[in-house]
């Protein structure tokens, strides 16, 4: 094992930063929640996956042999999490006249490839739902079988209540059982349920839906929280090492996981709970209804109208590793286009790292710079620490660049390979395509300019045709009242 894993991390459990110590070193077992495959992947999605890209990349540098698990529900996810409403999916493919299948299609590649996009590697096991319905069923019945659910109509419902008796249930979010009890509506309808806070292990189809499987208590299908214990538990055994997903699903989903697990195996799933914070759009919560909700297409694009322009997929990136997973990210145009900058700035820097030549003695102290960088990183994965220390690098380079420095070969050679690691293998940046801009912006300006005359003289026919052209070979043309940009479509 690498001799700088020396690694803690933040656990939601026991709300401490503990010592990394996996259960069967040098394997490591990582669960993921993934998407619900009925609409385009957001950008919440990405920054939670591209947080736990790192932590994948950051472990295996270290040494260990990871297993990442990240599941897909194609099945199951209700639209409230409290049993009720229509199936996600099943209501999309409703709305479209098309298969559910078709829908969970889509957005599966949909999501795999905006994940491409922003360089997140793919996970180890990418299991979905729909395929694991026999070991949800099993599941479910151990459950029954330990006295910890009961069936009513057709549907089996988890008794927390009575697990509460025996476990603490809301160990993971910190909430008070009886303000949850007290606070907790009717059962609205569902008097199916005994327990205000009970939730599905397996639902009963009623005729109209679509999904649905044959199990020992009639037509259903699976609750949302058990897919994943069933998976995770496949996977990655009974106890495995760390599981995690957006902080959202800390209340319900999370502590529902759990419950689910101890029922059934009698023992704590999860050795290290993390969780990634929310995002924020000039400081306020990103959603639909506020209309500052962009997806990565319109934030790559600059289609959106919160935004000044289009912004690559490796300054956003890069963006989002300049703030702690467990932190909110703001997106702001300010924001972005210094991390433009500062992006720019470091592959500047890495650009110049093979020309640079081996002096006789070295004036810099590249030890220390790479202690700093290991001990952000081992400190529950500080990406804005590391990155802030790899610029004091990037100013070491200029420096021996200008001659003003020099390094001995052995220190030089510790200075490249600490770069390529940090900087390609574990925070997942690339090279973006630098064409020449200036002869490309150039040639861009002659097209616009010859658009804004057809425009001028009313021949939109002309106007839509160089725009439509110009989409279809990659280039995006955004219309504003200061004249038209492009930008490049990845």
């Amino acid at each position: 094992m690498n001799s700088r894993s020396n690694l803690k991390i933040y656990n939601t459990l026991t709300r401490k930063t503990e010592l990394f110590e996996p259960i069967h070193p040098p394997f490591v077992g990582m669960y993921v929640c993934g998407p619900t495959v009925y609409s385009n992947v957001h950008l919440g999605n990405v920054r939670t996956f591209t947080s736990f890209d790192v932590i994948f990349r950051y472990l295996q540098h270290l040494g260990y042999k990871v297993r990442y698990v990240r599941n897909v529900t194609d099945a199951g996810h209700l639209e409230s999490d409290a049993d009720v409403g229509e199936d996600k999916i099943g209501k999309k493919a409703r709305l479209e006249q098309l298969e559910p299948m078709e829908i969970v299609q889509r957005y599966t590649v949909d999501f795999r490839n905006v994940m491409a996009l922003f360089n997140n590697l793919p996970p180890s096991i990418e299991p979905t739902a729909t395929g694991h319905i026999i070991e949800q069923i099993e599941m479910t019945k151990q459950i029954l079988n330990n006295g910890y659910a009961y069936e009513s109509n057709g549907t089996i419902y988890f008794d927390v209540e009575k697990f509460a008796k025996e476990y603490p249930y809301t160990e993971l979010s910190g909430r008070n059982l009886d303000e949850l009890l007290n606070n907790t509506r009717d059962l609205g309808g569902q008097d199916d349920k005994k327990g205000r806070l009970d939730f599905a292990l397996w639902i009963k189809a009623k005729p109209e839906h679509l999904m649905r499987w044959p199990s020992p208590w009639g037509e259903g299908f699976p609750g949302w929280h058990l897919e994943c214990s069933a998976m995770s538990a496949k996977y990655l055994g009974n106890q495995f090492d760390i599981h995690g997903g957006g902080l959202d699903l800390v209340p319900t989903h999370h502590t529902n996981e759990i419950a689910q697990n101890i029922a059934c195996h009698h023992e704590k799933p999860v050795n290290y709970w993390i969780h990634t914070n929310m995002l924020t759009v000039n400081g306020q919560k990103m959603s639909k209804s506020l209309g500052n909700s962009f997806l990565p297409h319109e934030l790559i694009t600059g289609s959106h109208p919160l935004l000044d322009r289009g912004y690559s997929p490796m300054t956003v990136r890069f963006f989002m590793l300049q703030a702690h997973y467990r932190s909110t990210l703001d997106f702001s145009n300010e924001a972005l286009q210094a991390a433009e900058k500062g992006f720019q700035r470091l592959m500047n820097a890495v650009a110049l790292l093979p020309k640079l030549q081996a002096g006789t003695q070295s004036t810099l102290k590249v030890a220390d710079l790479e202690d700093s960088v290991y001990e952000a990183l081992n400190d529950d994965f500080n990406t804005p620490i590391a990155i802030a220390a790899l610029f004091e690098g990037v100013r070491m380079i200029n420096t021996l660049n200008d001659g003003k420095a020099s390094l001995i070969q052995e220190d030089l050679d510790k200075l490249k390979a600490l770069f390529q690691a940090i900087v390609f293998d574990v925070l997942g940046l690339k090279e973006e395509n630098q064409a020449d801009n200036s002869k490309v912006d150039g040639l861009m300006q002659l097209i616009l300019d010859q658009r804004a005359a057809a425009k001028a003289r009313r021949d939109f026919a002309s106007s839509d045709q160089i725009r439509d052209h110009l989409k279809a070979i990659g280039i995006e043309v955004k219309d504003g009242k200061e004249g038209s940009t492009y930008s490049f479509i990845n």
